[in-house]
């Protein structure tokens, strides 16, 4: 199959090469181009913009940074909208709004073309291990079509509804995530001023209710000082505010997650925009380390 990937950044990447180690021809673009050096050398073609790359392909997949960069991808004067979408199948696998997600739908739909929304969590893991999850929203012709690509890069998928739900999924996903990732670091701080052993209480409290997604995967990261980004802080913000954004439609207060993107704007404000999420430790611990 004919596929143009947009967007080849930390897990674009690694889902780009799912699809081509499956056997599918890929042209891929990026705004930074050194980022598809390692897709190229393996045998992607490189476009210069994304209607160029999605002129040809059967199906367009696009995972990129916000809901600005979405929108212009798609809308953009050298947008994927540029070309003639009959037949072609979008997809959408950046997390951004619910209402940009119909948007695209409705234009899909009235071009002759179908469009899907499929934001995904896992981070660079998941991404690089092909068991990220995969929240879907669009008709279930399209999810049916998009299905045999998505086990490629993903473990745990499911259509959710309509266009926008895929999104709204996600923001579900991302509150949970906030809550998760507060804990996780609350945890590490106060069991470290309690001097205990970081590590046995992870191995205990990791054995029990206390488990978590973010538990397991970051709290080792922030142990061995790795603050290199599966998801960046600004990208988490960005989630936060359009999870919040949304809530506030609906009549919903969320304060819990409302206090984690405050914290979360206290560490990008200190510099640490570009950090894994893990690093919201550096609150605690200025430099990274407990042994500060």
């Amino acid at each position: 199959m004919k596929i143009a990937f947009i967007g080849t950044g930390v897990m674009g990447a690694a889902m780009a090469g799912h699809l081509m180690d499956a056997g599918h021809e890929l042209t891929v673009y990026n705004r930074t181009k050194s980022k598809t050096d390692g897709l190229v050398s393996h045998g992607a073609v490189y476009a210069k913009n994304p209607q160029e790359a999605a002129a040809n392909a059967e199906v367009v997949i696009t995972i990129v940074g916000y809901p600005k960069d979405v929108r212009e991808v798609y809308f953009g004067e050298q947008g994927i909208f540029q070309n003639d979408v009959t037949g072609k199948l979008l997809i959408d696998m950046t997390t951004t709004e619910p209402t940009l997600a119909k948007e695209i739908a409705a234009a899909a739909q009235k071009a002759g073309g179908q469009a899907l929304d499929a934001p995904v969590s896992g981070g660079d893991l998941g991404a690089k291990n092909a068991t990220l999850t995969i929240m879907v929203g669009g008709d279930e012709t399209a999810y049916q079509r998009a299905l045999p690509l998505f086990e490629k890069m993903g473990k745990t998928i499911a259509l959710q509804g309509a266009a926008g739900a895929g999104q709204h999924t996600k923001m579900a996903n991302q509150i949970c995530i906030a809550g998760t990732m507060t804990g996780m670091t609350e945890l590490l701080v106060y069991a470290d001023k309690a001097g205990l052993d970081l590590d046995k209480v992870l191995t205990t409290v990791g054995g029990g209710s206390a488990q978590t997604w973010s538990l397991t995967n970051y709290a080792p990261r922030i142990l061995r000082e790795d603050y290199s980004a599966g998801f960046f802080v600004k990208h988490f913000i960005k989630d936060l505010g359009i999870a919040l954004a949304e809530a506030e439609k609906m009549g919903l207060e969320l304060p819990a997650t409302a206090g984690a993107k405050k914290l979360y704007e206290q560490l990008a404000d200190k510099g640490f925009e570009n950090d894994g999420t893990q690093a919201l430790i550096k609150l605690w611990w200025p430099n990274g380390s407990r042994k500060h």
